[in-house]
Formats: structure tokens, C-alpha cells, sequence
């Protein structure tokens, strides 16, 4: 007998809309939208779905409602509402922070300008919502430093002015104020004054620099030098307002702008708000992913939600890639060069930032998510089957085939485990021969693992390009061992990563975390590997010295080096200080040969 799911899925209409998957418990899981109702649908039941936690889901779907709608955008904002009010487990939320400040201008005689977080509906106007306070702090302070606004909150109206019942106040004295209680200010003059700072929020400074420089020339012609540079002193701290803020070309006016990049737990967007050429606003925010989504699918949801925050109607959107779905009288612009193209890079900027900031305070606050992160991030480009949780790392040491060592570092999360970190001596190889090196030292690494039973790593990472790989996977092949490790080459001179059987090699952004763990793994085994070659080769040099005194054998070197660490220590040693070492007997020849008579 057919069930109600399978029925549901043959009758799918071909229309945009939204859908909603519901489980046996008749709980909501999902809310999508769909350009195509019956393919977006369908491909949730595809064979070959890609994704864990996406294949989780579906296992659970008991049944499934459907939405008609007439466009995409529609699509959007309905399942923008439904997952608001219904928040399924599936869905990616956004935070809905309600508590932003905005800048208020009181509707009043004598409007008042101050910060408030609650919008009253009673004809004043607000600007914002501002993401942080402290912007808009430093804007109001800015404002006030400029204008002479009240603060108080009297009644000013004419009648009450008029019956004399006010006095100014200390704000008056300090000149904070110009008195408008007594009328020593009238609704004209304030009212420009407010028609200016209107414009300085919305990012307009024209008015207001016009403003102040007719005011200090007048003060200037009439010789009046001292209040001219007070003027003076405003228009450089709105000009100093003005840089701190303006970033882009003044003919980009009433524009929304969004960045973002992501990694494979969480997307990072931000938003610019662009008036007059000055970004006005700017807000980032994490979104965590709960499915596969992808960038597409998240910008979209984040920038109809934002919008809504910031009750944008801004006509232009620019965007760092093309979306599918269309606003209805807005233009969507993926800026190409000049300053468009700028102004998105720098909100990518922001999001990468932001994101680098998170993740840094993720790996103090939570250093365990953080490692999960990593692995998760790394075992998706390099294309592993598993997390690479144990990696070991190889680098040849030589000089022209003399003191030969090969280094094997290991990380375990991440992280170096130098207590089992192994030295090797070639033993089946004459001379400088690093591919030869290279297959006798992995093939007696793994050789002993596999007897011992100890632990195999899930990365191996060969220090070099092609050759060094190909000589590493031969041991591999013999032990048995080929595709059951991930193994790769890394090239020092690009940062190449060369896969076994793959001509092409992989390049990784430079600021990768999963680049720069590789990095570090090459970098640990080239150390370590010098290190002890340089040991190998001090020590060589000193015996083939000592080697020359006559009647001294290895075991009097080793003991001589053990001990004095130099031939020039031993050379400078007294006869009493080596016989504590040799013996009477050996310590007379070795001072004897060094202290003879010229």
C-alpha cells in the first residue's frame, strides 16, 4: 500500500512556494522555499543525497505540507516568517537581537536628540537600528559637540514659553544651550539646526559644513578671530567624523551592501548601509549551519532578515555573487571593478574578520569545538574518508649524501606529539638519493607499526613534490597499505599539494587553518630532521679527529665526546682531567698527541 509521503511526492506541484517536512510525532523539522516545488522536493529523495546530518533528517520525515506562492521572493519571506515563529531543528536562525539603539529626534517643540532603545509610535523620527551603541554614542557626541541642543525635558511649547514659567539652566552658562525656555532661541534658528544634524545621521554632511563655514567667515569678516575658531575646531571634528566613516565614492547613495565567507560550520555576513557615500551602518552576524546549506541559500535568507532588521527600501543591493531569486523593484549588482566592486570587498573583509574573531575566542572559550571544526574543515579539502586526527609528517636531511637522517613528526589533533617523534638512518642507501631515502624510511615506519600493532596515522605528509610521493606510495603498495591511508606530497616553492594518480596539483587559500596545519607539520619535520643531521654531522667531524690519535678506539671517542662535547675541549683538557676519563694509560697518548713540542 502506497503511504501518504509517497502520495504526497507523485502530486507535487511544479509551482514556487514553500514546503514543510513534519515527523511521526507531527513535529516541524524543516521549512524550505523552492523556485520548483516538485524538483526542490524531490532531490531531498535522491539516492545519492549528500550529507550526513541532511540524510538524518530525511530519514525522519513522516509527512510533508505544501505553500504556493507567486514568485520566489514571496517563497522567501514566508518561509523567512514560518521559521521565525516556529524555529524547526533543521532551519539555520538567525539572532533576533530586539534591544538596538536608535538615535531618536523627539516630535516637539524644540526637538531633543538622544539614544533609546524602544520606538514610541508618536511621530518622532528614528534613525537606525544601529548594531553597536558605542557608533552611535560617538555620532550623538559628535552632534552635540557641533549644535547647541537641549537636553532638558520641559514642555516648550509657545504657550508655556510665553507664560514665563521657565529659567535657563546650567547648560545655558556653560553654553551647552542657547535658551530656547526664554525664547533666547527661536523655533526658526533651532529648527535648521535640527534640519542639519538630520542629514549628518543620514550621512549628508554638505548642508552642515556649508552651514559652519558661512558662520565662521561671518565671524571672521566682522574680526571676531576667536569664535571664528571655534567654528573652525567644529567643522574639523565633523570632517574628522565624516573620514572615520566614509569609505566610498560620494555618487553611491542609498545602497545595501553584503559580504560574507563561511567555513563548514557556520556562515559570517555583513551588511553596509550606504547613504550619501558614507557607510552608516554596519553589522555582521554568525549564522550556524545545521544542513549542508550553501552560500547561496544562506545569503539569501540573511539578507531578506536584515533588511528587515534595518528596515532597508534601499532600490540597489550590491552582492559578492549572483542569487537566483529576485526583490520586486530592487536591483541586485555583483560589482566587477571601481568602487562597487571595493565597497563589497570590504564587507567580505568584515565577515572574514569577524569570523577570525569568533574563532579565536571559540578556541579559548571552547578549544575542543574548535579542534572539531578544524578536522571537520580539513577531512572536506583533501577529500578524506575520516578526520584526520593522526597525521605523521616526513622530511629528508643531507648534505650531498653524507650524514643522511629522515625525520617522522607526529600531530595528534592538530598538534605535535613530540614525544613520538622517530629518527631514521638509512640503512639500503648510498648517497644523495631521496626518493630511495624516502621509500626505505616509510617502509620500515609502517613495517613496525603493522608488527607492533600499534596505531596507523589517517594523513601521511611527505615533505616534497611528485617523486618523493611516488616513492612513498611504493611502500605502501607493498605493506598493503595504499588507500587505506590518505597520503600526500606538499612543494615548498608554491604550497603545491600533489595527490597520488593525480597530475593536478591542490592549491588552498594562504590563510587556510587546514594550509597552515600542513604547513606546520612540513615545517616540524624539516626541524627536527636538521637538527639531528647537524647533531650527526658535529659529531662525525669530531671523530674523524680524534680518530687520527693512534691507539684510541670508538669507545674512547664516544666517551671523550660524551663527556668534553669538543675536540677543542678536549684539547685544552689537563692530563689529571682526562685520565678520570680514559684511564692513565689512553689519557697520556691523547694529551701526548695534542701537546707535543713544535
Amino acid at each position: 500500500m502506497i503511504s501518504t509521503l509517497e502520495l504526497q511526492l507523485k502530486t507535487l506541484p511544479s509551482d514556487p512556494g514553500v514546503y514543510r517536512y513534519y515527523d511521526k510525532n507531527n513535529e516541524l523539522l524543516y521549512v524550505g522555499k523552492a523556485k520548483n516545488l516538485k524538483k526542490r522536493v524531490l532531490s531531498y529523495f535522491n539516492k545519492n543525497l549528500a550529507g550526513y546530518r541532511t540524510r538524518v533528517m530525511v530519514s525522519k520525515i513522516h509527512r510533508l505540507e505544501t505553500t504556493v506562492v507567486p514568485s520566489e521572493y514571496d517563497a522567501l519571506l514566508l518561509e523567512n516568517n514560518l521559521i521565525k515563529e516556529h524555529q524547526p531543528f533543521y532551519n539555520v536562525l538567525m539572532k533576533d537581537d530586539k534591544s538596538f539603539p536608535w538615535i531618536c529626534i523627539k516630535n516637539e517643540d524644540f526637538p531633543r536628540i538622544f539614544l533609546t532603545r524602544t520606538r514610541i509610535n508618536d511621530g518622532s523620527e528614528y534613525f537606525g537600528p544601529y548594531a553597536k551603541v558605542r557608533p552611535a554614542k560617538i555620532l550623538l557626541d559628535t552632534i552635540k559637540h557641533i549644535y547647541k541642543i537641549r537636553t532638558c525635558n520641559l514642555n516648550l511649547s509657545p504657550d508655556k514659553i510665553a507664560e514665563g514659567k521657565y529659567r535657563v539652566c546650567l547648560e545655558y552658562h556653560i553654553k551647552n544651550c542657547e535658551g530656547p525656555c526664554e525664547m533666547l532661541e527661536s523655533i526658526e534658528h533651532y529648527n535648521q539646526k535640527v534640519e542639519s544634524i538630520r542629514g549628518i545621521i543620514k550621512g549628508d554632511f554638505r548642508p552642515a559644513k556649508e552651514h559652519l563655514t558661512k558662520q565662521m567667515m561671518h565671524y571672521a569678516a566682522q574680526l571676531e578671530f576667536e569664535k571664528a575658531q571655534m567654528v573652525k575646531e567644529k567643522m574639523d571634528l565633523l570632517e574628522d567624523y565624516q573620514y572615520r566613516h566614509t569609505v566610498v565614492s560620494a555618487s553611491i547613495d542609498d545602497v545595501d551592501v553584503f559580504g560574507m565567507t563561511s567555513d563548514e560550520s557556520a556562515a559570517y555576513v555583513n551588511y553596509f548601509k550606504i547613504q550619501n557615500g558614507n557607510i552608516i551602518q554596519s553589522y555582521t552576524t554568525e549564522i550556524k549551519k545545521v544542513l549542508e546549506e550553501s552560500d547561496e541559500d544562506i545569503l539569501e535568507e540573511a539578507m531578506i532578515e536584515i533588511r528587515r532588521k534595518f528596515l532597508s527600501e534601499s532600490k540597489e543591493i550590491l552582492l559578492p555573487f549572483h542569487l537566483s531569486f529576485e526583490i520586486p523593484n530592487v536591483k541586485f549588482i555583483v560589482p566587477k571593478m571601481g568602487d562597487k566592486k571595493r565597497i563589497v570587498e570590504l564587507s567580505e573583509k568584515n565577515a572574514k574578520e569577524y569570523r577570525i574573531e569568533k574563532l579565536k575566542q571559540i578556541q579559548i572559550v571552547d578549544p575542543e569545538r574548535h579542534t572539531n571544526r578544524i578536522m571537520a574543515e580539513m577531512q572536506k579539502l583533501l577529500r578524506m574518508p575520516v578526520e584526520p586526527r593522526h597525521i605523521e609528517g616526513f622530511d629528508n636531511s643531507n648534505i650531498q649524501g653524507t650524514n643522511p637522517v629522515s625525520a617522522c613528526v607526529v600531530f595528534k589533533d592538530g598538534k605535535p606529539s613530540k614525544a613520538d617523534y622517530r629518527i631514521f638512518h638509512p640503512k639500503t642507501v648510498d648517497g644523495p638519493n631521496d626518493f630511495a631515502t624516502m621509500e626505505e624510511v616509510i617502509y620500515r615506519r609502517y613495517k613496525r607499526q603493522l608488527d607492533e600493532n600499534e596505531p596507523l596515522p589517517q594523513l601521511i605528509l611527505i615533505d616534497g613534490g611528485k617523486g618523493q610521493l611516488s616513492s612513498a606510495v611504493k611502500s605502501l603498495k607493498l605493506l598493503g597499505l595504499y588507500g587505506k591511508i590518505t597520503i600526500i606530497g606538499i612543494a615548498k616553492r608554491l604550497e603545491e599539494l600533489y595527490f597520488p594518480e593525480d597530475s593536478v596539483p591542490l592549491y588552498l587559500d594562504k590563510k587556510s587553518e587546514t594550509l597552515k596545519i600542513l604547513q606546520r607539520v612540513r615545517d616540524e619535520s624539516h626541524r627536527f630532521g636538521v637538527k639531528h643531521h647537524r647533531t650527526r654531522r658535529k659529531n662525525s667531524t669530531i671523530k674523524s679527529e680524534l680518530e687520527e690519535i693512534p691507539g684510541v678506539g670508538e669507545k674512547s671517542i664516544e666517551l671523550l665526546i660524551s663527556k668534553l662535547k669538543s675536540v677543542k675541549r678536549v684539547k685544552e683538557s689537563s692530563q689529571e682531567t682526562l685520565s678520570e676519563i680514559l684511564g692513565k694509560a689512553k689519557a697520556k697518548v691523547v694529551w701526548e698527541y695534542f701537546n707535543q713540542p713544535l
